[in-house]
């Protein structure tokens, strides 16, 4: 076996648990310098509790950790900076109270003295420009106010940005879930970019296709432990599906549409947006999967929030004649009760099923919960703790499985597969087509192209506008991204 000094990050016999729960069950992995690594595994393999401990947020209960040859005593945060080790985490670590170029300080102190937001600002600004061209931030923005993907931009820029501390590994974290396909694509070109230049990459991705295509080496995951690593040449698809313990799915989406012609089907959305000049509008009826597509932050959030706004009343942009529920895909933001157990998560949008002689009853919030767990494979060892124990893929599932398991006709999802794992996303596809063919209405943004495959129809935005409708037979990405861009190629 090579020495340590050959790879930028060794760890030997790692082991995490939380509880009864052992997240990290004896890793041991190198990263040689200058390679982009894949690593791969269903949700709850311990992808991220591992990066968490590379990163300096998690202390291991046993291992070590050297990075370039050598084992720090104490392994911490500032430590893994200080040797060059950054992460872009799932769940986003920028603070929402701060502007973009006073984040970046946050994480580069040696940015100091007078004039350190313009000097931060800038530096932000150039790695930005660098990877994520057209990007449209500016340094004086309050993160807060700003769309999920430009927060991941931000995050990842951060990450790549140089200043007195060399820069030897960046973990990404599922860096492409809030992104649209151009910019993921962006970035996939800097990793190759970057790594060409010496530094290693660290990519988790649920998208099969990025992990082929972008890494060098790949590295999988399950329960806890490594089960396979290689080249990225000796893999593909269908050897990463059987490898992480599943089984690789069949291509063709299902047909969920009912039987019903379209005209006998109830209306149950009607929507445009404000600025919107034509007669185009996003119409869904009963048995319905609609798509809303293009770039991201292009206004598709805003017709889903204006959807969800108009229950109960009628508004000049937005109409919804059934009860709605809604899947976000910033779930930290939007999403999940942070102080509430999964169970609690899970059953609050059908509290009325959980009642017995008109009082809330434990027994039957625990069955609802149960039956959501098997149904969604929520990987936990008891749905009383607390929804901040499962992984992110996992937390997602839980936000499914209250929309699923409400009384909701109309369900609004928000680019909502951010880091599900392959499998699941498979059996999520399946229940939308069953719900969808007995009757439900679904209306879905999405930023990857291929789940708009398992939509009857979809909507391109552009600009705050719908620009085009595109039949399920005409579904492409060609046809996707020719409608995302004007005539002249810019966003």
């Amino acid at each position: 076996m090579a020495q340590t000094s050959e790879f930028v990050v060794s760890l030997d016999g790692v082991e995490k648990h939380f509880g009864a729960v052992r997240a990290l069950d004896r890793v041991s992995l190198n990263v040689p310098a200058g390679i982009c690594l894949g690593l791969v595994g269903h949700n709850g393999a311990g992808k991220s509790t591992l990066m968490n401990v590379l990163a300096g947020t998690l202390t291991p209960d046993r291992g070590a950790v050297a990075i370039g040859g050598s084992t720090p005593p104490a392994y911490s945060v500032a430590i893994a900076h200080r040797l060059g080790v950054r992460c872009v985490f799932q769940e986003l670590s920028l603070c929402p109270n701060l502007t973009v170029a006073e984040n970046a300080r946050v994480t580069h102190a040696s940015i100091s003295g007078l004039g350190w937001r313009r000097r931060a600002g800038r530096l932000i600004l150039d790695k930005l420009d660098e990877i994520f061209p057209g990007h449209g931030v500016s340094a004086e923005a309050l993160v807060g106010d700003l769309p999920i993907g430009r927060r991941q931009m931000i995050e990842v820029a951060r990450a790549f940005t140089v200043t007195d501390d060399k820069l030897r590994l960046v973990i990404l974290d599922e860096p492409t879930s809030s992104l649209d396909a151009h910019a993921a694509a962006q970035l996939l070109a800097y990793v190759r970019k970057a790594t060409r230049q010496g530094a290693s990459c660290i990519l988790i991705s649920h998208l099969l296709g990025e992990i082929l295509s972008a890494s060098d080496a790949i590295v999988v995951m399950r329960d806890g432990t490594i089960v396979a690593q290689g080249e990225a040449a000796t893999f593909d698809r269908a050897r990463l599906i059987s490898t992480m313990g599943g089984r690789a799915a069949s291509e063709q989406p299902a047909d969920a549409r009912p039987g019903e012609a379209a005209h006998e089907r109830a209306l149950r959305v009607r929507a445009r947006p404000p600025s919107q000049g034509d007669g185009l509008e996003c119409v869904a009826r009963a048995g319905d999967i609609v798509g809303l597509a293009g770039l991201a932050g292009h206004g598709q959030t805003d017709l889903l929030l204006a959807i969800y706004a108009s229950a109960g009343r009628r508004s000049e942009s937005a109409e919804a004649t059934a009860p709605l529920a809604f899947i976000p895909g910033d779930r930290q933001s939007d999403g999940i009760f942070p102080l509430w157990s999964i169970a609690e998560n899970v059953g609050v949008r059908s509290i009325a099923r959980q009642r017995r002689h008109g009082l809330l009853s434990r027994r039957l919030g625990r069955a609802f919960a149960a039956q959501w767990r098997e149904k969604l494979n929520i990987r936990t060892p008891d749905m009383d703790d607390n929804i901040l124990t499962l992984s992110g893929g996992n937390q997602q599932k839980a936000l499914f499985a209250r929309a699923f398991g409400s009384d909701a006709e109309i369900i609004l999802m928000d680019d909502p597969m951010r880091g599900v794992d392959v499998a699941t996303k498979q059996e999520i596809y399946g229940l939308i087509a069953a719900e969808a063919a007995a009757g439900r209405t679904f209306v879905w943004y999405t930023t990857e192209i291929e789940e708009l495959r398992h939509c009857h129809r979809a909507y391109v935005f552009r600009n705050g506008r719908i620009v085009s409708e595109v039949g399920r037979e005409n579904m492409s990405e060609e046809e996707i991204i020719s409608a995302s861009f004007d005539e002249a190629g810019s966003p």
